[in-house]
């Protein structure tokens, strides 16, 4: 699987996801088995960009390679500048944001909103390729299947991206209309696919291994990406990775692991953040890694009273000593193995 002439090491992808895929969990997903993960979207803002919140999500302070950074917005020009600005901080592949569903991003004509006006997204396009081309850093796009229901253009506005030199895109199986509701489809994805000669990659609901097989058999994708499945799981892509290549369930991991790898994110969270953001954001993690768990839900409660990293250290620490005692391989695992077997 290559994007341009960067080689990668699999076809699973994290999805870029605002407010989870920082730094650190970009980190543990390719330790845990994706080959490849995207930066939470960067604002073309030039007036942002010294930020706090920007810089954090421009930083990639020993991240593994290849660095892919998105960028959201809706002026060619800021857009160029975008991608330049994270070229020079250590981006090696740019990818442009025309798939968040999100109100805040849309109402101001970003995101997925730029599929209601081709011209503009092919003018975004061109600009940034323009940009990255000379320096040898390939430009990717994610979008949605379209607006609305009544207007899928995922296949037009795909064709005319790869024309403008696009090296990869990536469609999530819904409309903007939809945001996360209801079921992916893949018919879309299936159908941009046989368009397109550079590699299309399928995104929306893939939460289990029989799921990525049957997805990447019916789009024919060259690779999937994967978002919310992978919160509180970030295993997943180990777990897909084996099943394609052999057929079969990869055992559940030991509790112990879960709990090293948990562990070892909250230090790494903190480290970014400081402790008191640092604390408080980590909360979704935690609770998302414990949601399907015995207690979870009783212990996710009690952690979000705590406000220092010590606290919260311990209270992870101690609630996976008890469940390694009882349960010395993950018992959600076990479940979601036999789901699917039947």
């Amino acid at each position: 699987m290559k994007i341009g002439t960067i080689e990668l090491p699999n076809a699973l992808f994290v999805a870029p996801m605002a407010g989870v895929t920082d730094r650190p969990f970009r980190q543990l997903c390719k330790r845990l088995g994706a080959g490849y993960a995207v930066s939470e979207m960067v604002t073309s803002r030039r007036d942002l960009w010294a930020s706090l919140k920007t810089s954090r999500r421009a930083d990639h302070t020993g991240e593994a390679a290849p660095i892919a950074v998105q960028i959201a917005g809706v002026d060619p020009a800021e857009m160029a500048d975008a991608a330049a600005y994270n070229i020079d901080r250590g981006a090696q592949i740019i990818d442009i944001n025309m798939g968040c569903p999100a109100k805040k991003v849309c109402n101001k004509w970003a995101g997925s909103a730029l599929m209601q006006d081709e011209p503009l997204a092919l003018r975004i396009v061109e600009a940034v390729v323009r940009t990255c081309a000379p320096r040898n850093v390939p430009v990717t796009l994610k979008m949605r299947t379209g607006w609305c229901d009544a207007e899928r253009n995922a296949v037009r506005l795909a064709r005319a991206a790869a024309g403008a030199g696009i090296a990869m895109l990536t469609v999530h199986g819904r409309t903007r209309e939809q945001g996360y509701k209801g079921a992916a489809e893949y018919d879309t994805v299936a159908a941009v696919k046989a368009s397109l000669a550079i590699p299309v990659v399928a995104n929306g609901d893939i939460d289990t291994p029989a799921k990525a097989r049957a997805v990447l058999e019916s789009t024919r994708a060259d690779a999937l990406m994967i978002g919310r499945a992978a919160q509180g799981r970030p295993w997943i892509f180990r777990e897909i990775a084996y099943f394609l290549a052999t057929g079969t369930l990869l055992a559940p991991p030991p509790t112990r692991d879960v709990q090293h790898w948990l562990l070892e994110h909250l230090q790494d969270h903190y480290t970014l953040y400081g402790e008191f953001t640092g604390v408080r954001s980590a909360r979704k993690h935690i609770g998302w890694a414990v949601r399907a768990l015995p207690g979870g839900e009783a212990f996710r409660a009690a952690m979000n009273t705590l406000d220092s990293a010590d606290a919260q250290i311990g209270a992870v620490a101690t609630f996976f000593d008890e469940l390694a005692d009882r349960h010395p391989a993950l018992p959600a695992a076990n479940d979601e193995r036999l789901a699917l077997r039947a």
